[in-house]
């Protein structure tokens, strides 16, 4: 039996992973193993490696090292302090092979971890760009740490093997979002009320702002423009997630949580665990902020998207996102027009850029399959 471990460190990112861990858990020659780490363990974020337990996943090893970033410094001690702890977790669990999806500062830590320890990496949607974010540097950072590249587009592809990637080991396998989507069991809406205990009124926002951390920027500006171009719709019913663990994201919290108490049709969680996440960006009007999934997962769901500022800036995007720039004017006309019947009709017929599910299938056969001990001899001469 092949070790494989998953690393996960948010919620979203794990609502990705999990039917790629379903199928490893059900193979006849690969041992799933878990790592949990960040937010997971916060129970401001939802406590959700509950989540994780609850969907019938062991979890095999905790780091704590990694938790919350108020500033940069605190970023950049908590990778220091995740190598400590992926290092520990590595030794104990002698994985043969660790997954890693994405571009978060704690698989920054993990990947670092493995690649001195000579543990290879199969690293899922690098290639991608994202440049009001440092997750941009870090995801490009771990793809050069990594034996064998999982990507969502032929672009992402072409970016990793200009890098420096050997082309037979980098695959287009689709957005890992489109996957979810079809793995998923969704909620209706008589059951999303219940289970939130909201009502929930056309129409519907679903909204999360993750804080940027490339560039200029300002954030109590942006959020606070945020929040009041949303009052500039008071019949809509508002639904906000908390936003990730990136630097100032308890800025975002507290402005969007001194207002949710002063509009009864708005709403905020900590986590909405990703059926119940899916379920709603099936039922919303449209998804507003600056999250991966409304370039993802919303244009599969036929659900246009409000994408604000640079966060996502340099992703491939569907003709169902509209992108503006964080002021209060701006978001307003960017929702409405979403909103609009003749927006809405403009895209009905669209292509996902980030292709049809599979991915999990796909990235299964390659753990089966791939000879690590060949790809990790090539990794480790190809600077001599």
């Amino acid at each position: 039996m092949r070790n494989v471990a998953v690393v996960t460190g948010t919620r979203a990112e794990f609502g990705l992973l999990a039917p790629l861990m379903r199928k490893v858990r059900s193979s006849s020659s690969l041992n799933l193993q878990v790592i949990a780490t960040g937010t997971h363990l916060l129970p401001e974020f939802g406590m959700t490696k509950n989540e994780i337990t609850q969907m019938g996943f062991t979890i095999d090893w905790e780091v704590s090292e990694i938790m919350r970033a108020l500033t940069p410094n605190d970023a950049a001690r908590q990778v220091g302090f995740g190598i400590v702890g992926f290092t520990e977790a590595f030794q104990s669990l002698s994985p043969d092979v660790v997954t890693l999806l994405g571009d978060r500062y704690e698989l920054l830590a993990a990947a670092t971890a493995a690649f001195f320890l000579g543990v290879p990496i199969v690293h899922l949607h690098g290639g991608e760009s994202t440049q009001g974010a440092f997750d941009d540097a870090i995801r490009h950072a771990i793809s050069q740490f990594s034996s064998l590249h999982a990507v969502a587009a032929d672009e992402y592809a072409d970016r990793v093997i200009r890098a420096g990637a050997a082309p037979k080991d980098v695959y287009v396998v689709g957005g890992f979002g489109i996957d979810s989507i079809h793995h998923a069991k969704r909620l209706t809406r008589l059951e999303l009320e219940s289970d939130l205990g909201i009502s929930m009124s056309e129409p519907l926002f679903l909204v999360t702002y993750h804080p940027v951390t490339s560039g200029p920027h300002d954030t109590l500006a942006e959020t606070e423009a945020l929040v009041h171009a949303l009052e500039s719709f008071p019949e809509a019913t508002v639904v906000f997630t908390s936003p990730n663990a990136d630097p100032e994201h308890h800025v975002i919290r507290e402005v969007i949580q001194s207002n949710v108490r002063f509009n009864p049709n708005w709403h905020f969680f900590d986590s909405l665990g990703s059926e119940k996440y899916l379920s709603l960006v099936a039922e919303a009007s449209v998804i507003v902020g600056n999250s991966s999934s409304g370039l993802m997962e919303a244009p599969a769901l036929g659900v246009p998207t409000v994408n604000i500022g640079p966060r996502q800036a340099g992703r491939l995007m569907a003709g169902s996102v509209l992108c503006c720039d964080p002021n209060e004017a701006e978001i307003a006309r960017s929702i409405l027009r979403a909103c609009s019947p003749d927006f809405q009709e403009s895209f009905g017929d669209m292509e996902n850029p980030y292709g049809k599910p599979g991915a999990s299938s796909t990235v299964l056969n390659l753990l089966e399959s791939a000879d690590f001990d060949s790809l990790l001899q090539v990794k480790s001469t190809c600077g001599d």
